[in-house]
Order: structure tokens, then C-alpha cells, then sequence
């Protein structure tokens, strides 16, 4: 399996990334390249074997055996192949399609985009390469106008490499094992700093779209609020595959959700005042939650033309030392930790489950969720857009135990592409550089401290914070966070079974690390592991009701703590059971779902909507339930 192709990958790193996602107008169109996909891994004695052979010059079944895979999805679980299942290295994939002919007509710039391929990515497209990429969760794309054929089939095809080192994001180590007495020849496995599945794939769709040679490259928009008057600051980036060109004017208006025109400005740089505006609102505080607005951007000159849609929610966001403000009213988080992850696809983004996610949300009363531990696709970050939902942003840096130079270059990198994705999204409220650092380490304080002003630097807007687990007496990160997050499982990995000392320990760490911090504070996971109906009483771990019974303990350390007034938010962990690699201590994946990887609710999510209804004041939605105390 030893390479050098994924030397190559990661040290000559190249990616163009991508400003705007691809939607359609009447200017631009965009073609799904979705469906199943020829695919095949390559021999683990010979990992090189693709690019030696050039199996990108020809169709991928003369290569030899190739199996179908669907696109967007995992490979891991769709065959009945252990190998699949758990491999490690260069995966191949291709796809055979035609391009309209009148996209050459009239001379259309054409643009290939992923919206996620995990981790390192080589496209080519007939034949040609044309992108690299370099981690799982974000898009990239590449301008093929010279590449694609018209009249004729082109072929598209990437290879996909899933391992993780020490200088990836997330991190990860292969170990071989290279006793011939005790291990088959070249037997190794993929060792991971973090308790999910390293799910590989490409997991988002992959489009081909349109724009004018000059075109709208990026929309920036920043939001504020004076009494009834929503303020919205944008800026129009304006590119060209010409070589000179005549700059462009640009039109914006500004259509509310009943399609009528409320605002109107012109300039590429400008300031639209909305008069008794509707202010995007989270779910539970407002009759009208998630009010969207959409800027209809229109860029204008001789004969170029250029039309996107950008949906704009106007609020703000505020950090003291002890609230957190939306739309200058204080902001309590209820709700989860998540995960991408369902059965047979993976981490593959599937719209069913991403609309019964939602319906979850709102049934069990919860007005926020973390993208742990990584940026969740565009379909569900839209979804929180439009239904109210408030986002805690975070990057894949999950686990971090060295912080080296070259993996500091990599994290900054992350947070540019995610910002640059998810900057306009009103749902996302804070940026999330990372989760579970070894942030005792000499090297972290340096190390965030660039994090974070890089962050900063990119966008002002939005408050920086982190998911810490370690002892806060010794932490180096939080100091540059605007938010304080803590994971702690008191009662679960530290005196398991013991719901009696989640009161008192709950309250002293999270007072004590205040008094540290002078911050806003919460807590970011808290859960035990619960195999659905499975019961004892007294409760026993692993049962439903050890579940109940420590969540009912925190519940009411958390009312403790509000009442202090710095205690801003509980996410608990998880919102559903999710998949992670084979361990003595995990009975198929991590089981500490409120829900079950199916999305069935377990005892403890009606204890959990009990909570979260009555703290926003909607109990009356169902008196007859029972809210234990």
C-alpha cells in the first residue's frame, strides 16, 4: 500500500476552489452528473497501479472488473465486500455523459464541481487532469471549458484516496503489519484520532454548470439592523476567462418571500437599507422563524450578462461576556451534536433523510445543532436557512494531538474553503475551529492563536469557539475563543454508572471554568451509550433508563447554571446512533443516539422534548404529555 502518488497529493497540493454553489438562472444552467458510476480499488500490494497504468486515458472497465456505485454515496457499505468495506488507499471512479450543444453555441464558460469527495481527490476529464483536492468535506471545482467535447461522449473520471495521516484534517496514522507468522502480506489498518467512520466516497453531487466568459465569481453579504430597517452590506467579485474586458456594472434587487421587489440599488459595492423588514428569526422565539429575502444580482455591460440568486436572512450576532444575542435578544442553544451518517450510504447526502432530520428537530422542541465534526452539506445548511435553525459551523480539526507548521497550513486552509461556503448562510451563527483538542499542549497556544485570527480575519461577523474536553485548568486555546464549548460525560466515561455525581460535578466545572474564561459557556456533548429497549431498574448503563435518568441529573445542573447567567447552551450528544470503526466498547457504532440510526426516538427523546418545549415556552403545544421532573 506504501506510496508516493499520496506524497505528491498532500505536499504539491493544488485546488481551484469554488466562490458561489451552482444554481440555475436565466443565464446559468448546471447538469447533474449524478447515478451509478463505474468504480474499482486498486491491489493494496500496488497502489500506484492506476496512475502507472493510466487508467484515466481509457473507459475504467478496460481496466479490468469494475463494480457499479452509486454517486453521491460511501463506498464503504454498499457491497457485501469486507475489503470495500474497510479499505484503505486509491479508489477509482468513472462516469460517461454528453454536454449540450448549445452550451457551445453560445460560448459558455463551463465549470465541473464536487460538493464533497473524501479526502484526496485526482479528476480527470477525458483523459486530462484537471483538479486536485485535498480533504473530505468541502466543495472544489475546476473551469473544463477547453477540456469537454461536444456531439460526442466525454468520460469523467477520479481517483479517491481515504487515508489519513498526521498531517490531515482530520488526523490518522496507517500502521502495518508486517509480521509474516501473525498478519497476511501486506495487512494494515487505519488508525483515526476521533469515534466515527472514516466513511469514504464521493458524498455530494457532482454538476457541471454555466456562466458568461464574464461572470458574478463570489457575493458577499453582512447583515445589520437599525429598529425596523434591515441593513445589507454586499459585495459583487466579478471575474473574466477573458483575458481584458470592459468592467461590468451590477444590479441588485431585493425580493422578499412573496417575490415582491421591497428594495433596489445599484453598484458592485453597496449598502441596501429593507424598511420594516422581516428579520431572520431562530425557531421558538419568533411566529415567523427563518425569514429569507432573496438579492437578485445582475451583472450588466455591452454584451455580457450574468444572473444569480443569493438568499439573504437579515440579523445579527453579539457576544458579551455573559450572553449571546441574536437580533439583540439572548440566545439559549438547545439541541444536538450530529453526524452524516445513515445506513448503507454513509456519509452520502440523501434528501429524505435530511427532511426527516428536520421534522426531528421540530418535534422534539430543539433550536440548534453543531456540524460535528465537519461541514455538512449545503442541502442541510439550507434547510437551517429556511426553517429557523441556528448552526455551530466546525471544521474537521477533530482530535488534534500535534501542531506542527504544515498541519497549521492545512487547518487554515479548511476554514478558508468553509467560510468561504457557508459565509452567507444566516442559520450559521459561529464559526468552530475544532473539537477535542490536546489543547494542554505547549504548541496549541500558538497554533489557535493563528487559527482564530485567520478565522477572524475572514470573516468579523461571526464569534469563534471550539469544542474543548480537557481540563480547563490547563487548556491553552479557550483564552482566544469569543465562545467557551466543553464536552464533558460526567457519569459516562468518568464514574460510569453514578448518576449521582452529575449534579455536582456539572456545576463546579462549569462555574470554575467560567471564572477562568469570562465568557459565555456551554456545553457542546454530554450523552451515555444506550442500546434501544434494553431496561433495569435500578438503571444499569446501556439501558434506556440509565439514559433518562442522566439526562434528568444534567437537566437540572443546566437550570442551575442558567441561573447564573453565563450558561448559554446544551448540545447534547448525539442526535442519532452513528457508525465508527470496529472496538470492544462499540456494539455496531456509538449508541448514544436520542434517536436510533434509523431515526426512532428512544425513551430519553421524550424526556428531551418535555425539556426543550417547556424552555421555549411550548408546552401547551401537548398538555397531556409527561415531563418527569
Amino acid at each position: 500500500m506504501r506510496s508516493n502518488v499520496i506524497v505528491l497529493l498532500i505536499f504539491a497540493w493544488f485546488v481551484c476552489t469554488r466562490s458561489l454553489s451552482p444554481k440555475e438562472s436565466e443565464i446559468r444552467e448546471k447538469k447533474i452528473l449524478d447515478g451509478i458510476w463505474d468504480f474499482k480499488i486498486c491491489n493494496i500490494r500496488n497502489q500506484d497501479t492506476g496512475f502507472q497504468e493510466k487508467w484515466f486515458t481509457k473507459a475504467l472497465r478496460k481496466t479490468g472488473d469494475v463494480i457499479p456505485m452509486p454517486v453521491p454515496s460511501s463506498f464503504n457499505d454498499v457491497t457485501q465486500n469486507k475489503t470495500i468495506r474497510d479499505y484503505v488507499g486509491w479508489a477509482w471512479y468513472e462516469t460517461q455523459f454528453f454536454i449540450p450543444t448549445s452550451w457551445n453555441a453560445d460560448k459558455q464558460r463551463i465549470v465541473l464541481y464536487f460538493g464533497s469527495a473524501h479526502y484526496h481527490a485526482c479528476v480527470f476529464l477525458n483523459g486530462i487532469w484537471v483538479v486536485n483536492h485535498t480533504g473530505g468535506h468541502l466543495p472544489f471545482q475546476a473551469d473544463v471549458t477547453n477540456n469537454v467535447k461536444f456531439s460526442v461522449k466525454n468520460w469523467l473520471t477520479v481517483a479517491l484516496n481515504n487515508t489519513l495521516t498526521h498531517h490531515t484534517i482530520p488526523q490518522g496514522k496507517v500502521i502495518y503489519k508486517d509480521n509474516p507468522e501473525e498478519y497476511p502480506e501486506g495487512f494494515y489498518v487505519q488508525s483515526v484520532n476521533f469515534d466515527f467512520f472514516n466513511y469514504a466516497g464521493i458524498h455530494r453531487s457532482v454538476i457541471l454548470y454555466t456562466t458568461p466568459t464574464v461572470y458574478i465569481d463570489d457575493i458577499i453579504v453582512v447583515t445589520k439592523i437599525n429598529g425596523t430597517t434591515g441593513i445589507i452590506n454586499y459585495t459583487v467579485a466579478v471575474n473574466s476567462a477573458q483575458p481584458s474586458y470592459i468592467s461590468p456594472s451590477c444590479y441588485v434587487e431585493v425580493f422578499d418571500m412573496d417575490d415582491d421587489l421591497v428594495a433596489q440599488e445599484k453598484k458592485c459595492q453597496n449598502v441596501i437599507n429593507v424598511r420594516n423588514a422581516k428579520f431572520w428569526w431562530p425557531i421558538g422565539i419568533h411566529p415567523q422563524p427563518g425569514y429569507l429575502y432573496t438579492l437578485k444580482v445582475t451583472l450588466l455591460g455591452g454584451n455580457i450578462k450574468d444572473v444569480y440568486y443569493q438568499t439573504v436572512g437579515i440579523r445579527t450576532v453579539e457576544v458579551t461576556d455573559r450572553t449571546f444575542l441574536i437580533n439583540g435578544k439572548p440566545f439559549y442553544f438547545m439541541g444536538f451534536g450530529k453526524h452524516e451518517d445513515s445506513n448503507i450510504r454513509g456519509r452520502g447526502v440523501d434528501l429524505p433523510l435530511i427532511v426527516k432530520d428536520f421534522n426531528l428537530i421540530k418535534w422534539i422542541g430543539a433550536n440548534s445543532f453543531r456540524t460535528s465534526h465537519y461541514p455538512y452539506a449545503e442541502e442541510i445548511m439550507d434547510q437551517a436557512d429556511k426553517q429557523g435553525i441556528v448552526v455551530i459551523d466546525e471544521s474537521p480539526a477533530v482530535g488534534l494531538d500535534a501542531f506542527d507548521s504544515v498541519l497549521l497550513t492545512k487547518h487554515l486552509q479548511v476554514m478558508t474553503e468553509m467560510i468561504q461556503r457557508d459565509k452567507n448562510h444566516p442559520s450559521v451563527v459561529m464559526w468552530s475551529v475544532a473539537n477535542e483538542p490536546k489543547s494542554s499542549e505547549p504548541e496549541a497556544k500558538n497554533y489557535f492563536k493563528r487559527v482564530v485570527d485567520h478565522t477572524k480575519k475572514l470573516d468579523s461577523s461571526r464569534p469563534v469557539t471550539a469544542a474543548l474536553s480537557g481540563p480547563y485548568e490547563t487548556d491553552l486555546a479557550g483564552k482566544f475563543m469569543d465562545v467557551i464549548m466543553q464536552n464533558h460525560y460526567f457519569g459516562w466515561y468518568s464514574d460510569p454508572g453514578y448518576t449521582q455525581v452529575i449534579y455536582k460535578q456539572t456545576i463546579s466545572v462549569f462555574t470554575k471554568s467560567y471564572e477562568k474564561y469570562k465568557k459565555p459557556i456551554m456545553i457542546s456533548e454530554y450523552g451515555a451509550d444506550t442500546v434501544v429497549g434494553l431496561h433495569m431498574d435500578p438503571a444499569f448503563i446501556f439501558t434506556e433508563d440509565y439514559q433518562t435518568e442522566y439526562l434528568m441529573e444534567h437537566h437540572k445542573a443546566f437550570d442551575f447554571l442558567r441561573d447564573k447567567g453565563f450558561f448559554i447552551g446544551e448540545l447534547i450528544w448525539n442526535f442519532a446512533d452513528f457508525m465508527t470503526i470496529q472496538k470492544i466498547n462499540r456494539v455496531v457504532g456509538n449508541k448514544k443516539g436520542i434517536f436510533t440510526r434509523e431515526r426512532q426516538p428512544k425513551a430519553a427523546a421524550k424526556v428531551l422534548r418535555c425539556r426543550y418545549l417547556h424552555l421555549a415556552n411550548q408546552s401547551t403545544l401537548d398538555t397531556n404529555m409527561y415531563c418527569p421532573a
